[in-house]
């Protein structure tokens, strides 16, 4: 009788977990991007990008809490690299995905993303107000 119980339990958190997916990757203005800390060699951590504000917000696409984990400004965001991702460095699920090299502060990171989310990134950092200072790659 227990065990049924936790299944039910475990049932329903895969399905809130999917349904959190679901609504973040389907909200307008959503691009699914992957950031990595440059600092302490931590790993990919898939998400979404939301742009507002000027800012561009990270949410992961698994968590608890619904709100960005990272905001970034674009005034203070550069961009100083670009590569390709290789094929056993990502989740194996994503190809023709390019690197972004990014500092913001003393924050370093990077941002994976396919041609189209970096069309719209580049796009969105070309958009800055007028005086803005902006350094890409």
């Amino acid at each position: 009788m227990m065990a049924r119980y936790v299944l039910i339990v475990v049932a329903l958190l895969v399905a809130l977990l999917l349904l959190r997916i679901l609504i973040l990757t389907r909200s307008r203005g959503s691009v699914l991007c992957c950031l990595r800390p440059l600092a302490g060699g931590r790993r990919w951590r898939l998400g979404v990008v939301r742009y507002a504000q000027g800012c561009l917000k990270w949410i992961p696409l698994i968590g608890l809490l619904p709100r960005p984990r990272r905001v970034i400004a674009r005034r203070g965001l550069v961009v100083s690299g670009r590569r390709k991702i290789g094929p056993g460095e990502f989740f194996g699920f994503l190809e023709g995905v390019t690197a972004l090299e990014c500092s913001s502060g003393a924050f370093r990171f990077e941002l994976a993303m396919g041609y189209r989310a970096l069309t719209g990134f580049v796009a969105w950092l070309e958009s800055a107000p007028p005086g803005a200072h902006l350094d890409v790659a």
